[in-house]
Parts: C-alpha cells; sequence; structure tokens
C-alpha cells in the first residue's frame, strides 16, 4: 500500500479531534450484541473493503490521544522527567496509569467470567441428584435449567467484552508505544545511532511493540488464578470433602513444573531475538546494496551469510518450540493427572465415589483446566513481554543529541549568523585525539563560505559541529536564524517529488518555479510522466544520483532560511550541471543569504567570500582566495592539482576561437538514463504492495501442510490427537459408568479398580498428546525452514527491476513478522484447532446419546452458524489483510526517518514528522480494532445459538419420563455441554486467527514465484578461466528498454571499444550512459542486437560467468558492515599481503595503518564511520585485488579532492595499464586522456574518436562540453 509520505492533508485531518467511532454512539443493546459492526460486515459482503471504508478510531484510542497521556505520566514518574532514565517498572507503570480505565473494566469482565464459569460444575450434582429422584418437581428442575442457562449466557457476553476491551487496550499501548519509539529516534545522538543498527530498531518497532501490546490478553491471568482456584476448592469440598486439597497440591505440583520450562523458554525467547536483529540487520543492510551485490556477482555469499544467520536463529526457535510444546503437553494431561490424585485420595480416605460427585468433580478439573493451561502461556507471554519490554527500555535510555551544543539565536537579533568560539568537538567521546580541535571562526550575515581540504580532513564534520550533531568538548557555538542544509549523501523520502521539495511547507507557487527553474530540474520533470507528482521509489531508486542531489538541494532553496549548509552536492552531478547549480542558486537564488559550502572542486573557492582550509581538523588556513594563495600551501596544493588537470587540455592542441555555450540548464550529465524503468504502469514506480482478494485459497493450506515430508507426518499427528481425545472422553465416561448413581447402590466394580483402569487410561493419552506435540513442532520447523530457503533463494535470484520497484519495508515485513508467525504460531495454530474440534463432536454424539432429539435442533444450528461465518468472514478477511498491508509503510517512514533525522532536526520538522506517524499508526490500527469488533460480532451470536443447544438438551432431560433417562450418561452429557461455548468461541478463535495468520504464508510464497534472472552459470557455454584476454567488447545493433510498454533508451549502437584502451563515455541526461553499463553487465539483457567480449556473446553465458570477470567501481561507494578485510575481500580469496598491498596503491595503507586493528578495523552499518572520499577508495582497493581485464568506473571520484583524484587517476593508470578502462566522469579531466571519447545522445552514438581530434572541431558536442568546464570558475 503506497501513503505517499507527509502528504499534509492527512496529518491533519488526523490531528482534527473529535472523531467518534462506530462504538462510541452506540446504544446499550447494539453494544452488549455488536450490532453496531453490522454496517461495516454487510459493507464487506458487497464490495472488497479498503482502507477507506474503515470507520475512524476514537480520539481516546488514536495515537494524539494517548501519546501525551503516555509522556506526562513518563515525566511525573522519572527522576529527570525524561526518557533517559526510564526503567522497565517505570515504563509498566507509566503504561497502568494511562490506560486505568480500560484495565478495570476489562478486570470487571473477567471476574465475571471466571464467576459464571463455576456455576455450571457447582449445580452438576444438584441436577444428576434431581434426575435420579423417583417423584420430581418439574419447578425445581427448569429453575436449575434456568440456572444453568443464565450462568453460560453470562459467561459468553462476559467473554466477548472481555476479549474486545482487551483488543482495545493493547491497540492503545501499541500506539502510544511506537509513537515514543518514533519520538525518541528523532533525538538520537549519532554515537546511540552506531551502537544501534535498523534491524534492531525495526525489530523493536515490529516484534517488541507488537509483544506488549498483546500482553493484555494474558493480563489477568496471575490474578484470576486464586480466584479460580478458590471457586475450584468450594465446589470439591462440598463433594469430596479433604480430598479437595489434594486436588489442590495437584494442581499447585502441575504449575510447579511450569517454572523451571518457563525459564529456558525465556532464555531460548532471548537468543531468538537476538539472532533475529542480527538477521533483519545484514538482510536490510542487502537489500538496500543489491544493485552492487548484483554488479560484483556477490548474491550467493551474502545470501549464504543470511542462511548462516538463519541457521543460529533457527537453532535457538527449534529449542523454544520444543519447550513450548513439553509445556502445554503436560497442560493437556492436567485435569486427568488432578483426577489421578484426587480419586486416588478418596479411596485412601474411604470418600464415596457417586456419579453425582465424580461429574462435578471432572467439571470442575475441566475447568480449571483453562488457568491451568492459560498459565504457562500467560508466564512465558510475561517473560517475553519482559524481554521486549527491557529492549524498547533500553531504546529509551541511549544518549539524546546535546540540546546545549548550539546557541540558537532567533533571526535578525545579531548580523553574525555563525559563531564558534575554542570549539573542539569529536565523534568519539573516549578518543585521545578530538575529530576537530581549536576552531574559531566566525561567519556574517550574508556571506559566502568554502570548506575545502582533502579526504577525511574533517569537512563534512565542521558542518555537523554548526548543525549541533557532533558531541561538544569544549568551546561555544552560536547561530543566528534558520537553517536548511544539503548533505553529501542524498536522503529522500517515499513520496511525490513535490512533497519532497515541499517538505511539509504551505505551497508558494511563484517561489516553487524559481527553485525549480534554479536547480534546473524542469527538463527532468517534462521526461517524467507524471512531472512532479512522480512518486520517488525508496532511497530514491528510480533517480539518477544528480536528480537526487538537485532535490535535495531544491527541498533547501524553497525551505525560505537564513543559513545555508552544502556538504559538496557538487560531487555527484557533472561539471557544467555543477557550474549552473553553482551560479544559479548559491550565487545568485541565495545572494542575501549566509552560505557555506563544503568543496572540492577549486573553481568554486574564488566565489567564496571566505574559504577555510582543513586539515586532521583543524582549519589551518583562513581568509580571501587570494590572501590564501599566496600564504600557504595547503591551497596551494589543490589548485595545483586542479590545474593539472585542466593543463591535459592544453596538451590537446585545443583549436583557438570561443566555444559557443551550448548548455541549457536542465540537459546535464546525471547519472540515470530518462529513468524509464520507473515508469511502469500507470507512470509510478512503486506500485501498491499486491495483496490477495477473497479468502485465503486452500492451495495454501495444501502448500502449507505438503511443504514438510510430503505431508507424510500430517495423518500421524491426527491420529495421536483423535485417540488422545477418544481416551480423554473414554477416561470421564468409565468413571460416569463405574460410579455407583447413590449411596445406596451397589457399584459394578471396586473403587480401587474404577481409579486403577482411569489411571491407565490417562496414562496412555498422556503418551499420546506427546507423541503429537513432537511430531507437530518437528513439521512446523521443517516447514519453516523450507519457507525461509524457497523465499530467500527467489528474492536473491530475482532480477533488479524487481528491487527497484519494491520498497524494502515489503521484503523485510516478509523475512520477519511473517517469518516469525510461521517459525512459531501456524503448526502450534493447527494443532489447537483439532482439539475443539473433535470435542465438539464427541459433546454432540453424547448429547444425541441422551436424547436423540438434539439432532433435531443440531443441523439447523450448525446451517445457521455457518450463515454467520460466511456473512462475517469477507469483512474479517479483508480487514485482517489490511492490517499487513497498513504495517509496512509505519516500518518503512520509521526506517527513512531514523536514516534522514539529522535533516529533519536541520529543517525544524519534527512535529510534522511525528504527526504522520501518527496518522500512520491510527491506520494501522483501525483495521486491527474493527477486525477484532467483527470477531466478538460472530462469537456472541455463535454462543447464542450453542446456548440454545444446550438449553433445549437439559429442558429435555427435565421434562423427559425418569424411566427413558439414565442419569450416569446425562449428567456426562451436561458435563459436557457445559464448556460447548467454550469450545466453540475456541474453535472459531482458532479457525479465524489460523486464517489471519495464514496470509502470512500466503505473501511469504508471492515471494517464491519472483521471476527470476537468467542463471549464474551455464556449464556447457562457461568460458575458459583466463576469459576476457584482450578485453575488446563490441556492440553490434543494440537496443534496450527496460519494460516491454516502454520506448527504447539505447536504440541501435554499434561501436567497437578496443582492448587495453581506455574509453570515456560522456553525454546528457538521458543520453543512455548509465544504460549501457547496465546492459554490459546484464542488469538489463538487450532486446535486439548484441554484446560481444572477446567475441563471446555475453547473453549466452552465465551471469556469475560474466559479472565476476568485470570489475566495477560503482558511483555509490558502499561499505558493509563487519571489518574492512571482509569489505575488500568479501569472498576472503587473498592474502593479508596481497591486501596490503592494494590498500597502499589506493592510498589507504598509511590511514589503516594508524588503527590499531588494522585490517579488522571495524565498519559499522553502511560504513557511516568512514568517510565519503575514504569509502570509495575501499572500492578502488577492490578492483586492483580483484584485477580484471575490463574495467568500469562509474563517477568514480565523484566524492573526493582534486589531489587525491589525481592520485587515483595515477594509480589506475599504473595498476590497469592493459586493461580496458570504461570511465563515466563528471570532472571532464577524468576522460581527457581517454584513447577515445563515446558521446552519447538521447541513446545513439553522436561522437566516438580520440578526444583530441573531436577538439579540433570546434563545433563538435564534446568540445561545447570541455568549454563548459573550463568556463567554470570565470564568475565571482
Amino acid at each position: 500500500m503506497e501513503e505517499p509520505l507527509l502528504d499534509h492533508e492527512s496529518p491533519s485531518l488526523f490531528e482534527a479531534t473529535g472523531h467518534i467511532s462506530l462504538f462510541s454512539n452506540a446504544g446499550l443493546f447494539s453494544n452488549i450484541t455488536f450490532s453496531w459492526m453490522g454496517p461495516l460486515l454487510d459493507l464487506g459482503k458487497r464490495k472488497t473493503l479498503d482502507l477507506n471504508d474503515v470507520p475512524f478510531l476514537d480520539d481516546s484510542d488514536s495515537v494524539h490521544g494517548i501519546t501525551p497521556k503516555l509522556k506526562s505520566k513518563i515525566a511525573s514518574i522519572s527522576a529527570t522527567g525524561q526518557c533517559t532514565d526510564v526503567t522497565t517498572v517505570k515504563l509498566v507503570k507509566s503504561l497502568v496509569l494511562t490506560t486505568w480505565k480500560l484495565i478495570i473494566i476489562t478486570a470487571v469482565y473477567a471476574l465475571l467470567r471466571t464467576v459464571t464459569s463455576y456455576v455450571g460444575p457447582y449445580l452438576i450434582q444438584h441436577f444428576v441428584d434431581y434426575l435420579n429422584e423417583s417423584t420430581r418437581s418439574t419447578k425445581r428442575g427448569y429453575l436449575l435449567v434456568l440456572a444453568f442457562v443464565v450462568a453460560q449466557l453470562m459467561e459468553g457476553l462476559s467473554s466477548r467484552h472481555l476479549l474486545f476491551r482487551s483488543q482495545q487496550l493493547g491497540l492503545r499501548v501499541h500506539s502510544a508505544l511506537i509513537a515514543i519509539i518514533y519520538q525518541k529516534g528523532l533525538v538520537l545522538s549519532s554515537q546511540s545511532k552506531q551502537g544501534s543498527s535498523s534491524g534492531e530498531l525495526i525489530n523493536v518497532v515490529n516484534i517488541d511493540v507488537e509483544r506488549v501490546g498483546d500482553f493484555n490478553w494474558s493480563l489477568h491471568e496471575l490474578w484470576l488464578l486464586p480466584v479460580q482456584i478458590s471457586l475450584a476448592m468450594i465446589i470439591l469440598y462440598s463433594t469430596l470433602g479433604l480430598a479437595a486439597f489434594a486436588a489442590l497440591a495437584a494442581c499447585a505440583l502441575t504449575m510447579l513444573a511450569n517454572i523451571p520450562l518457563g525459564r529456558i523458554e525465556q532464555n531460548y525467547q532471548e537468543k531468538t531475538m537476538n539472532a533475529k536483529d542480527a538477521r533483519m540487520s545484514a538482510m536490510s543492510e542487502i537489500l538496500q546494496n543489491m544493485h552492487i551485490l548484483k554488479l560484483q556477482g556477490w548474491e550467493l555469499v551474502f545470501l549464504s551469510k543470511i542462511k548462516e544467520l538463519r541457521k543460529v536463529e533457527m537453532n535457538w526457535v527449534k529449542k523454544y518450540v520444543y519447550t513450548s510444546s513439553m509445556l502445554i503437553s503436560v497442560f493437556f494431561c492436567a485435569p486427568a493427572f488432578v483426577a489421578m490424585i484426587t480419586f486416588g485420595t478418596c479411596i485412601i480416605f474411604g470418600t464415596p465415589l457417586e456419579t453425582g460427585k465424580v461429574l462435578s468433580a471432572l467439571a470442575t478439573f475441566r475447568q480449571l483446566q483453562g488457568p491451568i493451561h492459560s498459565l504457562p502461556d500467560a508466564i512465558s507471554s510475561i517473560i517475553q513481554t519482559k524481554v521486549s519490554l527491557d529492549r524498547i527500555c533500553s531504546f529509551l535510555c541511549l544518549e539524546e543529541l546535546a540540546s546545549d551544543v548550539v546557541t540558537k539565536l532567533p533571526s535578525g537579533s545579531t548580523d553574525i549568523s555563525i559563531k564558534v568560539r575554542n570549539g573542539n568537538f569529536s565523534w568519539e567521546k573516549s578518543s585521545q585525539v578530538p575529530t576537530l580541535q581549536d576552531l574559531d571562526f566566525c561567519v556574517q550575515q550574508g556571506t559566502r563560505v568554502a570548506i575545502c581540504g582533502t579526504v577525511g580532513s574533517g569537512k563534512s564534520s565542521l558542518l555537523s559541529c554548526i548543525l549541533g550533531e557532533i558531541p561538544k568538548l569544549s568551546g561555544e557555538v552560536q547561530t543566528c536564524g534558520t537553517i536548511a542544509c544539503v548533505s553529501q549523501s542524498p536522503w529522500l523520502q517515499s513520496g511525490t517529488i513535490e512533497e519532497n521539495i515541499r517538505f511539509g511547507t504551505q505551497m508558494n507557487m511563484e517561489r516553487y518555479k524559481n527553485v525549480l527553474e534554479a536547480c534546473s530540474l524542469n527538463n527532468d520533470l517534462d521526461i517524467l510522466p507524471l512531472g512532479d507528482q512522480t512518486i520517488i521509489g525508496e532511497r530514491g531508486i528510480n533517480l539518477s544520483g544528480g536528480q537526487k542531489q538537485r532535490i535535495q538541494i531544491a527541498r533547501a532553496l524553497y525551505q525560505d532560511a537564513d543559513i545555508f549548509l552544502f556538504d559538496d552536492p557538487f560531487s555527484a552531478v557533472d561539471a557544467c550541471t555543477g557550474q549552473h547549480l553553482f551560479k544559479e542558486c548559491l550565487l545568485e537564488f541565495l545572494a542575501s543569504k549566509t552560505v557555506i559550502y563544503v568543496t572540492h572542486h577549486v573553481e568554486f573557492l574564488p566565489s567564496a567570500d571566505l574559504v577555510l582550509v582543513m586539515r586532521d581538523g583543524k582549519i589551518t588556513q583562513s581568509g580571501d582566495y587570494t590572501e590564501i594563495l599566496k600564504s600557504g600551501e595547503e591551497l596551494m596544493e589543490l589548485v595545483a592539482s586542479h590545474k593539472d588537470a585542466l593543463s591535459t587540455l592544453d596538451m590537446l592542441e585545443r583549436p583557438s576561437g570561443k566555444f559557443e555555450n551550448a548548455y541549457h540548464p536542465g540537459g546535464n550529465g546525471d547519472k540515470k538514463d530518462d529513468n524509464e524503468e520507473g515508469i511502469i504502469q500507470n507512470g509510478q514506480l512503486v506500485q501498491e504492495e499486491e495483496r490477495e482478494k477473497g479468502r485465503v485459497g486452500f492451495i495454501v493450506y495444501w502448500k502449507y501442510i505438503m511443504m514438510a515430508y510430503n505431508g507424510a507426518l500430517v495423518p500421524l499427528i491426527l491420529l495421536a490427537q483423535i485417540i488422545f481425545q477418544v481416551l480423554q472422553i473414554g477416561c470421564n465416561f468409565w468413571m460416569a459408568w463405574a460410579a455407583p448413581i447413590s449411596k445406596n447402590v451397589n457399584p459394578p466394580i471396586s473403587s480401587l479398580q474404577m481409579v486403577n483402569v482411569y489411571f491407565a487410561l490417562a496414562i496412555v493419552s498422556s503418551l499420546f498428546i506427546f507423541i503429537r506435540s513432537h511430531l507437530l513442532v518437528m513439521t512446523g520447523c521443517k516447514t519453516a525452514t523450507i519457507l525461509f530457503e524457497k523465499m530467500h533463494n527467489c528474492i536473491f535470484r530475482a532480477p533488479m527491476s524487481f528491487f527497484d520497484s519494491t520498497p524494502s519495508g515489503r521484503i523485510l515485513n516478509r523475512a520477519s513478522t511473517d517469518q516469525s508467525t510461521v517459525d512459531t504460531r501456524i503448526f502450534d495454530l493447527m494443532g489447537y484447532l483439532l482439539f475443539p474440534a473433535i470435542e465438539i463432536l464427541g459433546t454432540v454424539i453424547l448429547m444425541s446419546h441422551v436424547a436423540w432429539q438434539v439432532f433435531i435442533v443440531f443441523f439447523p444450528i450448525i446451517i445457521a452458524s455457518l450463515w454467520y461465518q460466511q456473512y462475517y468472514i469477507d469483512a474479517a478477511r479483508e480487514l485482517q489483510r489490511l492490517v499487513g498491508v497498513c504495517r509496512a509503510p509505519v516500518l518503512q517512514h520509521f526506517s527513512e526517518s531514523m536514516a534522514g533525522s539529522n535533516i529533519i532536526r536541520c529543517f525544524q520538522k519534527e512535529r510534522q514528522f511525528i504527526s504522520y506517524i501518527g496518522y500512520l499508526v491510527d491506520n494501522l490500527s483501525r483495521p486491527s480494532l474493527y477486525n477484532a469488533a467483527a470477531m466478538e460480532w460472530l462469537c456472541f451470536r455463535l454462543d447464542m445459538l450453542s446456548s440454545f443447544v444446550f438449553s433445549f438438551t437439559l429442558i429435555l432431560l427435565v421434562s423427559s419420563p425418569a424411566s427413558l433417562i439414565d442419569p450416569k450418561t446425562a449428567g456426562l452429557a451436561v458435563t459436557y455441554g457445559l464448556s460447548l461455548n467454550m469450545l466453540q468461541g475456541w474453535a472459531i478463535a482458532v479457525l479465524c486467527s489460523l486464517e489471519n495468520r495464514m496470509i502470512s504464508v500466503e505473501r511469504m510464497l508471492q515471494y517464491t514465484i519472483i521471476p527470476s534472472e537468467p542463471p549464474f552459470t551455464i556449464p556447457e557455454r562457461q568460458p575458459n578461466g583466463q576469459w576476457p584476454t584482450k578485453g575488446e567488447i563490441e556492440f553490434r545493433n543494440l537496443h534496450v528498454r527496460y519494460a516491454p510498454q516502454l520506448p527504447f533508451v539505447l536504440k541501435g549502437l554499434t561501436c567497437t571499444l578496443l582492448g587495453g584502451k581506455k574509453t570515456g563515455i560522456v553525454g546528457r541526461t538521458g543520453g543512455g550512459k548509465s544504460t549501457l553499463i547496465q546492459a554490459l553487465f546484464r542488469i538489463v539483457d538487450p532486446c535486439i542486437g548484441q554484446m560481444l567480449i572477446d567475441g563471446t556473446d555475453i547473453c549466452t553465458i552465465g551471469l556469475h560467468d560474466l559479472r565476476t570477470r568485470l570489475s566495477i567501481i560503482p558511483q555509490d561507494p558502499v561499505m558493509f558492515e563487519g571489518t574492512l578485510r571482509t569489505n575488500i575481500d568479501p569472498l576472503g580469496e587473498y592474502s593479508d599481503e596481497k591486501i596490503w598491498e592494494a590498500l597502499d596503491s589506493c592510498h589507504l595503507g598509511d590511514e589503516v595503518r594508524k588503527n590499531e586493528l588494522k585490517l579488522d578495523s571495524p565498519v559499522t552499518e553502511k560504513g557511516k564511520n568512514w568517510s565519503t572520499g575514504q569509502r570509495q577508495l575501499v572500492c578502488l582497493g577492490r578492483v586492483i585485488l580483484k584485477r580484471r581485464k575490463i574495467l568500469v568506473l562509474d563517477e568514480a571520484t565523484s566524492s573526493v579532492d582534486p589531489i587525491t583524484d589525481s592520485l587515483i587517476q595515477k594509480t589506475l593508470k599504473q595498476q590497469f595499464l592493459e586493461c580496458t578502462m570504461i570511465a563515466i566522469a563528471h570532472r571532464i579531466t577524468s576522460v581527457l586522456d581517454s584513447d577515445k571519447v563515446l558521446l552519447l545522445n538521447n541513446g545513439e552514438i553522436a561522437e566516438h574518436d580520440a578526444p583530441a581530434k573531436l577538439l579540433e572541431d570546434s563545433s563538435s558536442l564534446f568540445s561545447k562540453l570541455v568549454s563548459e568546464y573550463t568556463m567554470g570558475s570565470d564568475y565571482k
């Protein structure tokens, strides 16, 4: 489901208070019977529900209603009034104080349900005695019937409302927690962010918050336990005397057996969560960098890494579910165990066992089975909730950004925009050497400041200190007015281009148009089918690097701020676009503003009023460009290397005479072409999340059941379950038959014999439940493993177009929430479903055995039940699917906001983003709440029907002549009939829960049928080990497009790139440069034509055989979490000696030697602890290590300063002397030393010749490009 992010009409609508939910206005009768759900169910019957059909939440259930309450409670309880010192106990206290009214309401319902459930067992002895009387009072009989029926109705009603209110309570807790975690995420310090990975964060929001919200189901179990045991003791004492205490001891024993198992379960649960965190972190990183993995041919290496992490996780999951199944087995056997002990004690004490007493005791034990059975669930739920609360608290306690780092003055209060005095700052507080030291500078309002220096000298950190992002060790920082910033690596949101530029500010059409013009975005918008309404894919995936940067710049310009900070945004665009942006945006549009820009482009320095030169975290020179040029070496080196590059031009004998400047703003050499791959269906790249319609198909269940061992264990599980339950009913039947009906009747057999047979039957039935539990878990784990493997194999083999159009949130959702459900819940529910189903069947057979007329009523009742279920299921299923679909936007917005939190803070948009997450969370809560109400609507009606069957049976028994009724069997039938409501509710709840949870399987199965790329290797077409030997690349009539319905991006390219030579590829946006490289690596396959390397058609060989024989340095330098060694040599193929050689060649060796851990230096998530330039050098190191015959450079030096750039160029010349090099470059000087230049225009070859030749002709397109580059610093 695609919600355009920060669609600011929605949050304002969401903030409008006064929403009344359906049930708030409902009358008393409608509330009791859930009739207020009727209109929604009716609509669901007529059409497929979508989110707009789901009614709003009440204010008290929405995020904006509940979060302020929770925050104020936390503030009043915690010592500092902040979240940072919140403990688990304080958080629980705050949650309880926030939702106390609902907790009391649910407690009252829970107590009512418990008390009414023990009325039946208490009355059974009276009922059996009544049936045994020779002369019966009809009035007494009907009073007994009335008492039975009223108690059962009250129990049903209180259950329904308890469950609905519990869901409401859970949603409130869920919403409030997500909101405060999100707010916390926006203010995390950089150190805290490095310490917690995005995988952990996704799990905290996705799984832990969910767990705490789900705790409402177990909330009252613990305090109700003594109430239930007391009620049971009263009944047992009244029937069996002192033996009741033996029953109590047996119950206590059963419960104590739980404690060690529960502790073990908790330990396994924690270990499972930690293993899942590690896997999700790795998966999230892989999905963000899938493009690189495809280009390098590393998918299988990283897939095996994920599988290894999964193996560890699965090891803990298995231990956890086996322990769980042990607990469940113990509790299915509990009633029989308690009965054995109790009846054994009766024999020892000589207490007479009569049918009425035995049946009353058995009914009580069956009631006790509930609390005993739910106790392990309650304990494990408490354990899981405690683990989750601890994790949430540890996140809430993370260090926040210090708010006193920067003194912010209001706009216009002083003419000094930025002042830093004696500033010392460090990213690592514990570090001996600060990142920035002895900073002293002052920036007047309206001045332009340039910051330059070599890679890693602290330029970006200097901007961070102005924004207050970097921890301050000493000194003071003062800013005056609002700030807008443009980061080095672009951060955009999923949403339309217009929303990204406005960034929540009101639309001012005139300013908006001026901004588009200044950032030369108009041409790009003309190319896109929906213009500025095109939705940007996740992380701006359907835009080129340059377009992303220009949208970022446009966003900054549109926010009419006082101070503008630019962190080298010109590196991702080509030279002429860079110059145009510099001139239009910095010099003209922002002429009256304070502008600070970091740049590696020496030609932009003369325009600055103040130049700061940095080295090793210090400002070594500051002043105006000409002053500094005279006074020191730092700047001289940078300028000299820039001039060296330009002098290459002079060696190419440029013709005299002025070039006509053919540059038109907007046409520019950005990276991706026409973005046509994005324009699929209705002009949007990211489509709504596919959701199946209608019921979960039988085929999904069938596939799930047959997946493990071809379903061989399923009949065995069924058989074991049936035998267990037949024996359980047999046990009770035996006791009813063998016990005398009253004192003065001789028993058919002795009491000892009776108890011994009961004992034997109970032992055998226990054995079968253990077998069933073991087989069920075995099948469940095997199925989870197979599904995981199938889905991940399929995802990693999917073509790049799949990742471009699928937000990673959708894939992560399947890999975390859906996988969790398959790991632990589904097989459990399938096992649970059998229990009430078989029991209901047994009860009906028993009842009709006593009074055959029950069958007459039973069939219409079954038909009515099925009709209700059919009426309900259409709406309920779609509501459940909406819950799944609405979860992804929450996760996606969450991870996007965390990634861009520094930008959100800089633009002061926190309130708006917090409001928007509230809107998304409410969208998730709406279908969840109404889904719960729909469920209770159905259960209430089914309760009524089963109460009718029960009362009909009782009336038959009371009104039939005594001679026709066997009191023993009748008593047993009533004993089972008492739990008919509970069983039916249980069966329906499990059935619906199973269908809802099966959606997880359905969603995972969708991702096992993604079309895959061509095979990795084709054995019969495998090239020899030396291929390619010459490295000659030939294109023959090459036509490429991104989808069958789209126009061609490359149109009939025919040319040869000579082996061992360097070819530079240049051209404007949409020329096809990127597509050509994508085609060479077969990220996109050609529709017509051929590509040959050394005479071999590359479309006929395996993808890995091709991709592993080519090398590429991509535009976005990517490093993965791990160590430097695993980053430079992911496949572990090379010795340390070779790695050091490569590091020295790429000028990183000295830097790495400074670090104690050398090659094992840590790399944090996304390589954030390395500068962009250093990351680019690591990518260079990779290709030096690989040494392939063909090397592609895709803007390889865009993020480095001119000195490092010229070093890299020299390295490449030395290291790849014999290689074929293909270079796409923004710095025109990088391609001037090429043997040939290939100029692409509109998908066709415009020019292809030696650069010197092309420069001789002043009308050539290449000459014009060069002329624009050299004119770059002519303005000041």
